[in-house]
Parts: C-alpha cells; sequence; structure tokens
C-alpha cells in the first residue's frame, strides 16, 4: 500500500466518529465534542446505534447508512467491535482510520489476534489505518481535531509525532505556555499500519510543515523510515527522542565489534546518517520544537550574549564552554558602537554586561548593534529581574530591536527566574520568540541548531572519488561463505577470515598455520624473522589474555620453544579448548597504530559498521564511532573523524600521520563486503595496523551465520543498484555504459553541463542557469535509489570517465507518482541516448510500482515532444505557460 496515500485522513471532508456519545467524561463524548468545536471544516457524523441525535446533529446506526462517501473515520469503541466497524467502514468506501480503541497487543495473544484481523480487513478495502490504543490526530490545514484530549493545540508550522499518548498530553500543555503551535500533531499508538515511516514522508513534505518534532519507543519497517528521514530532512529539521537506551544484547557477543556495537549506539548512528537531531530528553525536545517553530537556523556557531548580570552571562559561557566553543570576539566596530550607548563599566567583551541597571531603551541600542554584528550568527539575551525595570517592557523592546534590523540571525530569549520573569516570558512568546528558563538550556538548544546546520552542510558535501577503481573478487568469497554454511556456520578462523577480507581488498598480515613445533620453526623461517605467533582456537576470543601471544621470535628454536608455551598457556586457560594449532606473521616494524575495524549484524538495522581504537585495550579505552553501509570516502572520513584516536591519526608529536584515504578505501571494502554478504554476521578485525605509507589487518574473526533476507534486502539505506547497469548502443555504432548515478559524479555531471548549449539548459532547467550550485549538485547526484532513480550514460573509453546524457524520475511527494527529466549534451544528441535511458526508466517505474509518469516539456523541444509520443505519453498544452504536459500511465 502506497506510504502516500494518507490524504484521506490529514485532509478529509468528511469524518464519522464511530463510538460517538454525549455520556460525560468519556472518549466518544471527548472526540465529539473536539470535532464540533473547532469547528472541522468539513462534515461530522456521529456513529451510534443508541442515538438519534448527538449535541444537535442527527446520529446514523452505522457509517454505511449515511449514504455519501465518508473519507476518515474515528473509531471508539471497544477493541473487539473493530473488526466488525473496519467492515461496515469498506462497504462504505471510506478511505482511512485513526482507531483509538485500547487492547491490542498490548495486552497480548487475543489483542494481536485482533490488530492481525483488523489489518488484514482494512488492507483489502485500501484503507490506512492510526492506532489502535492512540489519543487521536490534529490537522490544522483542515480545522480538525480529532482527539480526547482536554484542549486543542494552538496553530502553527509543527508536526508533532508521538508513540506515547501521555507524551502527547505533556506536549500540549507546554505548548500552550510557550505559545508554540501545531499543522499537525499525531498521536501514532501501536502502528498497526500508519508507522513514523509513513508520517515523516507525507507530512514533511507539507510545504507549511516547518519542522517534524518525534518521541519514538520502537521504529518499523526502518528502510523506510531512513529513507523518508533522509529525503525530509534536507529540506526541514526532524527532532528525535529515543526512548530506552538500553545495550541489551551487547553482552552475548562473540567479538569485540559485537560487544562495542549496542542498541542504542546503532540507533544514534541510523539517526545520524538520516539527518536527524537526536535530543535526550524532555526538556531538549521541547526547547528544540520552541525553537524550530519559531526561528530559523543560525548560520554558524558564532553566538553573542547580551545580559544585564555578570553571572548569568559566565554561566552562558561556560555552557558553551563544555560544547567546545567561546562566545564570539567583538570586532572593533561593535566595540566602538557599544562604548557609544553603553555605561563606562560595561564589560567591554563578550558576553556584554550592559549592567543591572539597564533600562529598556539600553536593551534595544545594544540588541540592535548585536543584530548588525557581522562577526555574530545568533543572538542570546540573558534578563534577570533586578530593580525597578519593568520586565514586559524590556521583552517589548527586544521585539522591536528585531523588527527594526530583521535580522538573519536567530533570537534565544532567556529569563531567569520566577514570577518577576513571567511577564516577559509571556511577552516575547506572544510575539514568536522562544524563551528558556536557564542560560545552559538556551546553550543546548543553540548547539542543536548549530548541528542541524551543519548535518545539511554535511548532507551537501561532495564525496572524492578514488584514484583507481575498485575491484572485489565476490565469487571468491561466495564459495568460502556457501562451504562455511554447509559446514553449520560459525566462527572462522584467522587464516580463512584474512582470505575473505583477502579477496575484498583488504590488506592483511601474511599468515601461515603451523599444527605442530617443527611446522612453526619451518613456517617462522619462511615468512621471515621476526614473528608474531598466536594460538589458533575457535574456543579463545582473547587470545592475549590466555597467554596464547608471542611476538618478537627471530629463530626457529625461539619459535619451537613458543609452541610449547603457547599450546600448554592455552590449555592452563581453559582445558576443554579445540586447540588447531598456532598461526605465525610477520611482525610489523616501525611505528604505526592500533585500530579496530568491525561489523555486526543488527537485528533491526542490519549490519553497522565499526571503527575505532584497537589493540588489548579496546574494550577499556571504548573510543569507537558505528556508522550504516552502504559507504562512499566522504562518509567514512565522518564516521573516523567522530573518535579520538583520528586525531592521533593526523600526526600528533612523534607518530607520523596515517595514510587516512587508505583507511577510508578500507572502510568502503568492509562496507561493500558485508552488503554482499548477509551471511557475516560478525566481523572483527583487532589490530589493524596503519602507518604512514600501509595498513594491514594483523587479525581477523568473522562469524557466518544463515541470512535472514538476500542482498541488498538486509540493509536500511538501499545501496547502489548494480543490476541497472548495462550496455548499449548508439546510433553510429559506439557503445557505452548506462548506469545509475553516483554521489561521486557530481564533477562529471559539471562536465556536462558545459557541453550543454544555452538552449539545450533552458529547455531541461527552464531557466538560462550559467552553473550548477552545490546544492543542486547534490540534490542531483545523492539519490535515495528506494524513491528516485537517475540513469547516466558514461563514455569509458574517452581520456577520462565522462557523462553524456542523463535522465532520472523524481518521487512527487504524497503521490504515488515520479517526474521525469532528460539532458544530453549537445555534441551527442540525435544518437538515441535520451530514449534508451527513458525505456529504461520506465521499466524502474514499473519495478517500483509507481502508477504514473509525468513531465513538462517546453514548446520548442520539438525532440523531447516527439520521443514523448513514441514512448505513448499523452500530451497536452498548458495555454498559460507555453509548456506541454506529458502524462504515462503505467500498467
Amino acid at each position: 500500500m502506497s506510504i502516500y496515500n494518507l490524504g484521506k485522513i490529514f485532509m478529509p471532508s468528511t469524518v464519522a466518529l464511530v463510538g460517538a456519545t454525549e455520556k460525560t467524561g468519556s472518549i466518544g463524548e471527548a472526540l465529539l465534542r473536539n470535532l464540533l468545536q473547532t469547528p472541522f471544516e468539513g462534515t461530522v457524523f456521529p456513529i451510534n446505534p443508541r442515538y438519534r441525535e448527538l449535541m444537535g446533529i442527527r446520529c446514523h446506526a452505522t457509517v454505511g447508512e449515511i449514504g455519501q462517501p465518508v473519507d476518515l473515520a474515528v473509531i471508539a469503541v471497544p477493541i473487539g467491535k473493530v473488526v466488525e466497524v473496519i467492515d461496515d467502514c469498506a462497504a462504505a468506501g471510506v478511505g482511512g482510520a485513526v482507531v483509538i480503541s485500547a487492547g491490542g497487543k498490548e495486552t497480548g495473544e487475543r489483542g494481536r489476534s485482533i490488530e492481525k484481523a483488523i489489518r488484514e480487513r482494512a488492507d483489502a478495502a485500501g484503507i490506512r489505518v492510526i492506532g489502535p490504543n492512540c489519543m487521536g490526530i490534529v490537522s490544522a490545514s483542515v480545522k480538525l481535531n480529532a482527539t480526547f484530549a482536554r484542549r486543542a493545540p494552538l496553530s502553527g508550522r509543527l508536526a508533532f509525532i508521538s508513540q506515547s499518548g501521555a507524551m502527547c498530553a505533556a506536549i500540549l500543555d507546554l505548548s500552550e505556555r510557550e505559545r508554540i503551535g501545531f499543522r499537525y500533531f499525531v498521536s501514532i499508538g501501536s502502528m498497526l499500519d500508519v508507522d513514523f515511516g509513513d508520517l515523516v514522508d507525507y507530512l514533511g513534505h507539507d510545504p507549511d510543515v516547518s519542522a517534524i518534532v518525534l518521541y519514538v519507543e520502537s521504529l518499523t519497517c526502518l528502510r523506510k523510515f531512513m529513507s523518508a528521514a533522509r529525503a525530509v530532512s534536507r529540506v526541514k529539521p526532524i527532532v528525535v527522542l529515543k526512548a530506552g537506551r538500553s545495550a541489551a544484547g551487547a553482552a552475548a557477543a562473540s567479538s569485540h565489534t559485537g560487544a562495542m556495537a549496542g542498541e542504542d549506539a546503532v540507533y544514534d548512528a541510523a539517526f545520524k546518517r538520516a539527518g536527524m537531531l537526536r535530543v535526550e530528553t524532555m526538556d531538549e525536545l521541547f526547547d528544540c520544537a520552541e525553537l524550530f517553530a519559531k526561528q530559523h537556523n543560525p548560520r554558524g556557531n558564532r553566538l553573542c550574549i547580551l545580559t544585564n548580570g555578570g553571572g548569568p552571562g559566565v554561566m552562558a559561557a561556560d555552557a558553551l564552554a563544555s560544547h567546545g566553543l567561546e562566545p564570539a570576539p567583538l570586532e572593533p566596530e561593535t566595540l566602538n558602537a557599544l562604548d557609544g550607548m553603553l555605561p563606562p563599566f560595561w564589560s567591554r567583551r563578550n558576553p556584554i554586561d550592559i549592567l543591572g541597571d539597564a533600562v529598556p531603551e539600553r536593551w534595544k541600542a545594544a540588541a540592535e548593534i548585536c543584530l548588525s554584528a557581522k562577526e555574530m550568527d545568533a543572538l542570546m539575551t540573558v534578563y534577570v529581574p533586578q530593580g525597578l525595570n519593568p520586565t514586559a517592557e524590556v521583552a517589548s523592546a527586544l521585539v522591536s530591536a528585531f523588527r527594526n534590523k530583521d535580522p538573519d540571525m536567530p533570537l534565544f530569549s532567556v529569563w531567569m527566574g520566577g514570577e518577576g520573569a513571567d511577564p516577559g516570558r509571556e511577552a516575547m512568546n506572544r510575539s514568536a520568540f522562544p524563551t528558556y528558563d536557564s542560560p545552559e538550556r538556551a546553550i543546548t538548544a543553540f548547539m542543536y541548531a548549530v548541528s542541524y546546520a551543519r548535518n545539511l552542510e554535511m548532507l551537501q558535501e561532495i564525496p572524492p572519488k578514488f584514484d583507481r577503481s575498485l575491484h572485489f573478487d565476490r565469487p571468491a568469497v561466495e564459495s568460502m561463505v556457501e562451504a562455511a554454511i554447509e559446514g553449520g556456520g560459525g566462527m572462522l578462523d584467522e587464516p580463512q577470515s584474512k582470505k575473505i577480507l583477502n579477496a575484498y581488498g583488504i590488506p592483511v598480515n601474511p599468515t601461515e598455520t603451523a599444527h605442530n613445533a617443527d611446522e612453526a620453526a619451518a613456517s617462522s623461517a619462511r615468512l621471515g624473522f621476526p614473528v608474531v605467533m598466536k594460538i589458533l582456537s575457535p574456543d579463545i576470543v582473547h587470545k592475549s589474555d590466555a597467554g596464547g601471544v608471542e611476538l618478537n621470535l627471530r629463530t626457529p628454536r625461539e619459535a619451537r620453544e613458543a609452541f610449547e608455551r603457547i599450546v600448554a598457556a592455552a590449555r592452563a586457560y581453559k582445558a576443554d579448548a579445540r586447540i588447531d594449532g598456532v598461526t605465525l606473521q610477520p611482525m610489523l616494524s616501525g611505528p604505526m597504530h592500533e585500530l579496530i575495524l568491525g561489523s555486526k549484524m543488527d537485528p533491526d538495522f542490519g549490519p553497522v559498521i565499526l571503527f575505532g581504537a584497537g589493540g588489548v585495550l579496546t574494550e577499556f579505552w571504548k573510543d569507537r564511532a558505528l556508522a550504516l553501509p552502504p559507504l562512499n570516502r566522504l562518509l567514512a572520513k565522518r564516521l573516523m573523524e567522530e573518535t579520538r584516536i583520528y586525531h592521533i591519526l593526523e600526526g600528533y608529536r612523534n607518530m607520523p600521520r596515517a595514510d587516512i584515504g587508505l583507511l577510508e578505501e578500507i572502510l568502503v571494502r568492509l562496507a561493500q563486503l558485508v552488503t554482499d554478504f548477509p551471511e557475516i554476521s560478525e566481523l572483527d578485525i583487532n589490530p589493524f595496523m596503519i602507518g604512514a605509507h600501509r595498513g594491514l589487518a594483523v587479525d581477523a574473526r568473522i562469524r557466518i551465520a544463515p541470512a535472514a533476507a538476500t542482498s541488498p534486502g538486509h540493509l536500511v539505506i538501499s545501496p547502489y543498484p548494480n543490476e541497472y547497469e548495462a550496455n548499449i548502443s548508439a546510433k553510429d555504432g559506439r557503445r557505452f555504459l548506462v548506469r545509475p548515478i553516483k554521489p561521486e559524479d557530481a564533477p562529471l555531471l559539471v562536465e556536462l553541463f558545459s557541453a550543454l548549449s544555452p538552449r539545450s539548459i533552458y529547455f531541461r532547467f527552464f531557466s538560462p542557469l550559467k552553473s550548477l550550485p552545490t546544492k543542486m549538485l547534490a540534490r542531483l547526484t545523492q539519490i535515495d535509489y528506494d524513491r528516485d532513480m537517475a540513469l547516466v550514460v558514461i563514455d569509458t573509453e574517452a581520456e577520462h570517465e565522462r557523462i553524456l546524457a542523463v535522465a532520472r524520475l523524481m518521487s512527487t511527494p504524497r503521490t504515488e507518482e515520479a517526474e521525469f527529466a532528460v539532458a544530453v549534451g549537445d555534441p551527442w544528441q540525435g544518437q538515441g541516448m535520451g530514449a534508451a535511458l527513458m525505456e529504461r526508466l520506465i521499466g524502474i517505474a514499473k519495478e517500483k510500482g509507481m502508477k504514473r509518469i509525468t513531465g513538462q516539456v517546453l514548446s520548442e523541444n520539438t525532440q523531447m515532444l516527439a520521443l514523448g509520443r513514441r514512448l505513448g505519453f499523452e500530451i497536452k498544452k498548458a495555454v498559460e505557460n507555453g509548456l506541454y504536459a506529458l502524462s504515462l500511465n503505467l500498467k
């Protein structure tokens, strides 16, 4: 069922309330009262066979009895009767339902059975369902309040989605005090059908929504959720409070990687990858909600603090310092301006203390100077009630300063104290400025805003390409994995694990196996001294703990003696351990860093990549970061930058700079390995030794287990779709590669743009663009392959790879349609490239379940119009702008 098919729920013209009543204190009464008092712009039909009239409106026995189409049914009857109501709604052609009723899966097996029946009947009828066990929904776009809450939220631009009805009630109370308005307010309940992914996608593409705020206890359909969040977070903030920071399951892990990749850390990695802001407390959730409802983002992290008290200014500076920042230094021009209007004893630095006797006029003048300061990105005012200064008038002065300057910076307004500060706080809230009770809360909100701005910047960065193509020996790994599965799976030994890594281009330290002392001596001589010897046992995870590692062996005799010591120590450590011998490898010399690289199969998010400080103290330092595959160079670098050891890798004191480019490549290769093979449930490289010019996997363990899904179905982020790569022949007989676009193609797309004539540019973009802005480049190349597709024609025979043509499908928000666009470089037009790309895109659209492809073509673009006719598009001319509308229905 389409994730966009929610219009009947959020923009209904008719609503039936099943279970309506006038019984005081009942949910049915509260729902009916809220529906009638908002007032809803459509028609409300109470449904209850016991009544002929409710609250002055005719009451029907069933939905079917209404006798006209109904968009939305709000159902508030005992859960056991909901299946019957859904059947009635199906017969009446209802489009959506909000099931308020509790008693579903949260009550046990009987409740799960009822929910399953509801889902089956609703799916068969094409009815989307929110709930059960929810408070209801609010849609300000049609003045719909289908909740049983005591008060309706103010109208505004936020979308709030919560799994908890109690959280909904708390947010409603707080929002009224702070004057925060909502365009949508959704209690999602048990998510029998409509889930977070559906709602983020649908509500996020409403242009009147400024931000989305989520309270999450659990997520379903994670790939859909990640796709929706990644799309929406590029254009507006998504703030999430995820309850439950448990590390459940980590204790049972059989490797360093498994032990360090706890459940909550994976959620952190997922939210970060999607560009979302995760907050930790209810206060932070509300503060961010207020901020994004009332203000725009700061341009950067340079904060100006304006206060009438020295102590609060210090508190603000301390809070900022805890995030690694300092108040922005004042430029001479700003200092001179403040000197000209402030008393001689003002602080002459940021925080700007304008003294406790500051009257409203002084606040206004100082704020105007700060708002004009080019060295500032945001202004925080910290007011402390002192003397006789009227608080409300200070607030009015600050509001006036902002309106006079109309600045491109947000205001964080702190009002410390109780009753003395309340008038100012209320005045600011009425004027739509966010207010905070303490400098610390305001600083936290400011840093979240800065984080979102940085997230946007990162999402729009163009990842660099590798200097060479990356090749992988997938058949070799496939045969090893299949053999392991046939043998019952389990942990591969070090030599087997290294063979798999080597097949994917991850460099490994040459390793040999010895089963007795004589073999150990011979192997050590072949490898070259000095060597390292390690116990080979599937039952001993931490070799050093078992005395199973010997370093710096320099002669065959030392190797023999070390073999005996290692085996004896292993048996003493664990008498029933299976001992398969030892492994030997050359001992590395020179300054090198010890890292851990790995992957763990998360039951919800699929494979998770781990990077961090390695060696025997891996668990002690816990310096690691997680990421979700697939990765590119930029994502690999961002992953490393989240760790403390990355700063050491860049070069520190006597330690040389590590080969960062090689590490990026190895992480990309590792991500590709676990993308291709869902059977890899755990992978642990510890240590991975990296120096200035080389890196080697010194120890490795891989666990193989039967996969629950085939690749790439085990990923929550759609990887590059290799299946759409193909070769085509141009009309002149030349062969070219057609493949999906990649984020790294941005420079090639710029080259194609330069090969377009002004006429071709106008045909494609409907405007005389001179260049492709960075943001547009990112949007054109960094696509979500689950929802959009762009194919390019590549000339691989040229001196360097180049794009000759591009065609794309862009899913239209809130519909099951996609819009197409085509551009062919002028030197290669007339060779059939546009037709070849469009034919492939039509096939892909059918695969994705799209119902229609649309596009707009200028009347002068006769080639494109002819191609549209040939491909079966219906063509209609729009008289007002000279464009032709093309439409193709997909069977």
